[in-house]
């Protein structure tokens, strides 16, 4: 692991507090401590059946994983051997800004200000990318560095990302751009297209890591799942989600082990 000074205990403080608040932002938008739960909110404009692009329900898991990732984070790099490291001393700060980012979108949803919260969800996307980007340009990571940033941050953007198209659709449609239109259903399987080739680019841009785009497989294949039935329910997109998460899922998993074998050393 490359290392730098240590850094003062101040700024890992920081990035811990940061963290928590983020994790008590996610108690209040589930309905606990007097929240409102996200679906609800925002006059349920982000509800599993509101729009085209909302996944089903139980896509919402994933949050428990990106939470815990982020304590056990927020924990390790408070350890003098992540205080010496150089390739914390690049991302903490924007550790820290995406776990704000993070809590501050729930409170705009709380408040209702869809617009607003839109701005704060492609604040928070472009945080992680650049987390992202920084990470899949450091070569040499200690092992538990390297896998509790990739399963931390990896699944964080890639739900993040499938999240700021529902976030994005739910505004259009609060503003009255309706799922009815002939050219939604098409527009929104466009989306998903795109948010496919974004997951598959993720995997080579960092050399065969597959965690953001297994995330994403995640949040397409459960948009498939709630355009199955109810109010906003449609063959199109439903179908199109599920073809689209099984090409990513096979398209991520060859190309990783494509990109390993190949960076293997040989054995003559």
């Amino acid at each position: 692991m490359h290392t730098t000074r240590e850094a003062p205990l101040t700024i890992p403080l920081a990035v811990a507090i940061a963290v928590a608040i983020a994790i008590l932002g996610a108690f209040v938008g589930s309905g606990a401590l007097g929240g409102t739960a996200v679906n609800e909110a925002a006059d349920g404009w982000l509800g599993a059946d509101a729009t085209l692009l909302a996944p089903a329900g139980s896509a919402f898991s994933i949050w428990s994983v990106i939470y815990l990732g982020l304590a056990v984070y927020a924990v390790w790099q408070l350890l003098p051997a992540a205080r010496r490291s150089n390739l914390q001393a690049r991302v903490r700060v924007l550790c820290a800004a995406s776990a704000v980012l993070n809590a501050l979108w729930i409170g705009s949803i709380q408040l209702g200000w869809l617009g607003i919260s839109v701005v704060v969800m492609l604040l928070l996307l472009l945080t992680l990318i650049l987390i992202f980007r920084v990470l899949a340009q450091s070569k040499v990571q200690h092992t538990f560095e390297r896998w509790i940033m990739w399963l931390t941050f990896g699944p964080y953007l890639g739900w993040v990302s499938v999240a700021t198209l529902a976030n994005i659709a739910a505004w259009l449609s609060s503003l009255g751009i309706s799922a009815t239109y002939w050219w939604s259903q098409p527009a929104a399987v466009v989306l998903l297209m795109v948010a496919t080739l974004i997951g598959a680019a993720s995997v080579l841009s960092s050399s065969g890591k597959i965690s953001m785009a297994m995330a994403m497989v995640w949040g397409i294949a459960w948009i498939g799942v709630g355009r199955s039935e109810g109010e906003s329910a449609s063959g199109l997109v439903s179908v199109s989600a599920y073809i689209l998460a099984a090409l990513l899922l096979f398209f991520a998993l060859a190309s990783a082990w494509r990109l390993r074998v190949r960076a293997a050393p040989s054995v003559s």
